[in-house]
């Protein structure tokens, strides 16, 4: 059986009299390549910042490898093996690409109080930075500021950020957004050549991009468990067909 990286049982949020998520049940095993998809207001943001710790639930709770990390903060659960990417980037716009990633990977190995520099002096940082900057193909741009770079590879440095936790959880809310559809290859390629341990969850509208990366497919409608499964069943669906994807069945 493979084990279980990430599993919520009945979680709920609500926001008033708004019910945002109702008793859902998830879980991600090991080395997972899981999207989660559904129409906009579905509740799928809320669910990826009930993961990370970034809005406490309503109800129900979230397991890590087994233990139960409810009321674990942010911080916590990204040392725990928890990382994330944003909608809209967080990166540090007036700093290098490097500088960017060798801030993550120092705040991981305790070597962030020692960067008086935005690099520092720790050359085991800088080392392992530009390796996942090799990995993720960015290691030309390592010395160009991020407002430099295209958007598509901004969102590539914002996962080289979240991999330089070295989680077992990755949760990628909209990889692509805001990038240009002809180069959504560019974080496709990247997301391909992460490590297989890592369990990632992907929240995206591109529904190409989600057919190509995902090996399981859960789709959220309301807040709630609508359907799920391998891209293919989730694709030949009569029902998300209609719902989400836009399709009614012919004849």
């Amino acid at each position: 059986m493979t084990e279980l990286r990430l599993e919520t049982r009945a979680l709920s949020r609500r926001f008033g009299a708004l019910v945002a998520l109702q008793d859902f049940d998830f879980k991600l095993a090991a080395g997972a390549r899981h999207a989660l998809i559904g129409p906009n207001g579905a509740g799928k943001t809320t669910f990826i910042n009930l993961l990370a710790g970034a809005l406490p639930p309503s109800r129900g709770c979230v397991l890590l490898k087994g233990e139960d990390i409810t009321d674990k903060k942010q911080a916590e659960r990204v040392k725990l093996g928890i990382a994330r990417t944003f909608q809209i980037n967080r990166l540090f716009r007036g700093l290098s690409v490097l500088e960017n990633v060798c801030m993550s990977v120092a705040e991981r190995v305790g070597a962030a109080p020692t960067l008086f520099y935005p690099v520092g002096r720790r050359t085991d940082v800088i080392e392992e930075s530009m390796h996942l900057l090799d990995m993720l193909k960015l290691a030309a741009d390592a010395e160009h500021r991020v407002s430099e770079l295209p958007y598509g590879r901004q969102r590539l440095v914002e996962i080289a950020i979240a991999i330089g936790s070295k989680p077992d959880v990755l949760l990628l809310d909209e990889p692509a957004a805001g990038v240009p559809s002809a180069e959504s290859h560019i974080i496709l390629d990247a997301m391909e050549r992460l490590p297989e341990r890592i369990a990632i969850l992907i929240i995206e509208h591109d529904m190409d991009l989600v057919f190509r990366f995902a090996k399981r497919v859960t789709v959220m409608v309301g807040g709630a468990l609508f359907a799920e499964g391998t891209p293919r069943e989730i694709e030949d669906n009569p029902q998300v067909r209609a719902v989400y994807l836009g399709q009614a069945d012919r004849g």
